[in-house]
């Protein structure tokens, strides 16, 4: 099989996505750009993706994708922090953000075929391709490849630049076999994928990059749909997926008849990161698909920590596998103490293997992160006496109420299983009393009905009391990143504006 990347109807071998990445380097040097360097996307998941990726290979240069979402004054922020050389965009996405662009940076526009029909343009702005082709193929030798330099979300305050120097040399080959073994790259076969997730995430991004240096179809959804993803399966005999556990719940919402439609007897291998994934959903998936759904979990900015194989997920529900190669992780309680096993703390980590992080013009930031040459991201669980992992929660997420501390993913890994709420969040708010109490927020599911002291005594059922929401608030949809990830600071700013304290 040749690899090749396929959009809709178009599709565009690997080897020209190659060359024309090639003529974009040696464009890119002649502007001045260099290793170190940055070179920022605002794109849709489109073939663009992979020539300006192939392109800052060859030289050493960082990517920055954009979240497209983002407004003026975010992207404005993305491309001063992070010293940007170059922008390369969809046209739409850039004529909606073109006076927040600073002045001085190459600036090349793409078509985009999933723009909207009326979207505005930006005709004077030089156009990618043409602009590419004209230059020779760049012959010089690549340095170490450094990848992207993605920003955090910013749930709290700016978003921040996660750079990476490149790899050591003596530490690629242990590094190749973790990607294979999270990837599933170590199966034999040719591999045909596609990316269920926009490429300004660093695990789709990382996903699609690494299947394109295995030769691999690579399909690209432009945004998730749960009945699309299984007719690319059965279309295009798909081996090998990436996911976050929200795309398993709309899958499961599907009615039954759609999901028995589709032949997936081709899927080899399914991994999910991002979010902890309930373990009635591990399982139900497990049943339906077979024995093909892993799990890794790690951050951008320590890199893979710990992989779940299915038997681990049958042996270990909730857990999210064990160490990788090259893994530490500790767990502490709030005065820095390592806990044993079975005991709850946050999670202080590092991957060994990889190289280490900045927030690119933060060290203060980086600093405040780490104790003892350990990293935290906040995650919050234990590891249990045969050395699995769990999460429990999020530090920030966690509730106080009445002295009590509560896990809210607890109770969203119940709620979800309900037939009637397609997606949920369980916050605290703000109490006289108790200092918070529990509130979910419900995104109900097409067509299904049930009034809060049903729902509330479903729960009861099946989680403490303390554990059950004292309110319930109905959201035609709740503020989800493609990536998984709830925006839980814009449910709680409503309640907690006005107050002098956060918890």
């Amino acid at each position: 099989m040749t690899g090749c990347v396929i959009t809709g109807e178009s599709r565009r071998e690997l080897a020209a996505l190659r060359a024309n990445g090639a003529r974009a380097a040696r464009g890119l040097a002649e502007a001045g750009i260099g290793p170190g360097d940055r070179i920022a996307t605002l794109l849709r998941n489109d073939f663009a993706c992979f020539e300006v990726a192939f392109a800052a290979g060859l030289l050493g240069a960082y990517v920055v994708p954009i979240n497209w979402h983002n407004r003026g004054p975010e992207v404005a922020h993305v491309l001063a922090d992070s010293g940007a050389r170059a922008l390369i965009a969809h046209d739409d996405l850039l004529a909606a953000v073109r006076d927040s662009v600073p002045d001085g940076l190459l600036v090349l526009g793409e078509p985009s075929r999933s723009a909207p029909a009326d979207a505005a343009v930006t005709p004077d702005t030089p156009r990618w391709r043409d602009w590419f082709e004209g230059f020779a193929p760049w012959d010089g030798a690549p340095p170490p490849p450094v990848g992207t330099m993605v920003y955090t979300s910013g749930t709290t305050g700016l978003p921040k630049g996660v750079r990476r120097m490149a790899p050591k040399a003596e530490n690629m080959p242990a590094i190749t076999r973790i990607v294979h073994q999270l990837f599933g790259l170590d199966q034999p076969g040719p591999v045909r994928t596609v990316v269920t997730g926009p490429m300004y995430h660093s695990a789709p991004y990382n996903w699609a990059l690494t299947s394109a240096r295995a030769d691999a179809m690579i399909v690209l959804q432009d945004r998730f749909d749960p009945e699309e993803l299984l007719a690319l399966v059965e279309r295009h005999r798909i081996t090998h997926l990436q996911m976050v556990p929200t795309m398993f719940w709309r899958l499961l919402k599907l009615p039954e008849d759609v999901r028995n439609r589709y032949d997936l007897s081709s899927l080899r291998f399914a991994v999910h990161a991002a979010a902890p994934c309930p373990p009635e959903v591990k399982a139900a998936m497990l049943d339906w698909w077979g024995p093909v759904i892993h799990e890794y979990y790690g951050a951008s900015e320590v890199g893979p920590i710990t992989f779940s194989t299915p038997a681990d997920a049958r042996r270990k529900p909730g857990s999210i596998g064990r160490l990788v190669e090259g893994a530490r992780l500790d767990i502490l309680d709030g005065a820095g103490n390592r806990l044993p096993a079975g005991e709850v703390g946050e999670f202080y980590m590092r991957q060994l293997l990889w190289p280490d992080f900045e927030y690119h013009g933060k060290p203060e930031a980086r600093a405040a992160l780490e104790r003892d040459g350990l990293v935290t991201v906040g995650d919050v669980g234990y590891i249990d006496a045969d050395g699995y992992v769990f999460i429990v929660d999020r530090v920030k997420d966690m509730v106080i109420s009445g002295g009590v501390n509560i896990f809210p993913a607890e109770i969203e890994a119940v709620l979800i299983t309900h037939p009637a709420v397609s997606d949920c969040a369980v916050i605290g708010l703000p109490d006289p009393e108790f200092g918070e109490t529990l509130a979910a927020f419900i995104e109900a599911a097409p067509g299904a009905e049930i009034s809060d002291e049903a729902l509330g005594a479903w729960l009861r059922e099946r989680v403490a009391g303390y554990k059950v929401p004292r309110k319930i608030f109905r959201r035609d949809r709740l503020p989800r990143e493609d990536s998984g990830k709830i925006f839980k600071n814009r449910l709680r700013q409503e309640f907690w504006d006005g107050q002098n304290r956060r918890i």
